[in-house]
């Protein structure tokens, strides 16, 4: 088969291994985050019916793993055989691909900073369509409970905004036991209690609001977010410096005629 290579090779044969061990690693890691996407696809049975994967309306925590994995995959690929084999195409597909990821994260960081009402407004809608899929799915639910329990947060702007799940309304129609309650992972830790009380929630918003802050957290996650950008707004923006710097060198390593 013909490919394309350099004419004269400029790059070392131990600097090129070094590029090659860097990708095997990365693409390994790929193949990894592709095979337990898969896994836990046909754990749910989304495998067998594709039609489920439309059926929740929240995020799929799922998805996420299996793009992250594809890109993975794909690059590391494309960089341990461009850079074995010194193939020019696929260098440039590589190269390309990084610089367009470069170009994409910072006009997020740009667009967060500029449109931060419309940012935040859309933080608060995807949160609340979460809510609202708590019950749908045991991956999104795990999640949720990781942000309010690390956080020590409840709900997208507080505790009242669980009433977007039908499990947890306030509506007289609801004949759910947590109705009018919220998820265990919003109750105010026990140190005593080494077993967790996962039916800590019940009935909570049924009580007056000047109860709420002995049993849950009353702050809404967003409102931490907020909170805690601020404070570590310099290893947010170091990491993410560290994360460009990187890419755009290997860019240049990798895609130097």
């Amino acid at each position: 088969m013909h490919y394309y290579r350099y004419s004269n090779a400029e790059v070392s044969c131990w600097y090129k291994y070094l590029l090659f061990s860097y990708n095997i690693v990365f693409w390994l890691a790929g193949m990894a985050f592709l095979a337990a996407g898969l896994w836990a696809w046909s754990e749910k049975g989304v495998l067998s019916d594709l039609t489920k994967v439309t059926g929740l309306h929240g995020l799929d925590p799922v998805v996420l793993v299996l793009v992250v994995g594809i890109v993975m995959f794909t690059l590391g690929f494309a960089g341990c055989v461009g850079a074995l084999r010194e193939n020019i195409c696929l260098l440039k597909f590589f190269c390309g691909t990084i610089v367009f990821i470069f170009l994409l994260e910072l006009a997020v960081a740009v667009l967060a900073v500029l449109f931060q009402d419309w940012v935040r407004d859309k933080v608060k809608e995807f949160f609340e369509n979460n809510i609202k899929s708590y019950r749908d799915d045991i991956d999104l639910q795990n999640l949720i409970d990781s942000l309010q329990r690390i956080n020590h947060c409840c709900g997208a702007q507080g505790p009242d905004d669980w009433d977007f799940n039908i499990y947890f309304n306030c509506s007289s129609e609801s004949k759910s036991r947590e109705k009018c309650g919220v998820p265990f992972s919003c109750c105010v830790p026990d140190p005593a209690q080494k077993v967790v009380n996962t039916q800590c929630g019940y009935d909570v918003r049924k009580k007056s609001k000047s109860q709420w802050d002995d049993q849950i957290f009353i702050k809404g996650c967003i409102v931490a977010l907020e909170a805690w950008l601020p404070r570590n707004i310099y290893v947010v923006a170091g990491v993410f410096i560290a994360i460009s710097l990187l890419q755009t060198r290997k860019w240049k390593e990798m895609c130097r005629p």
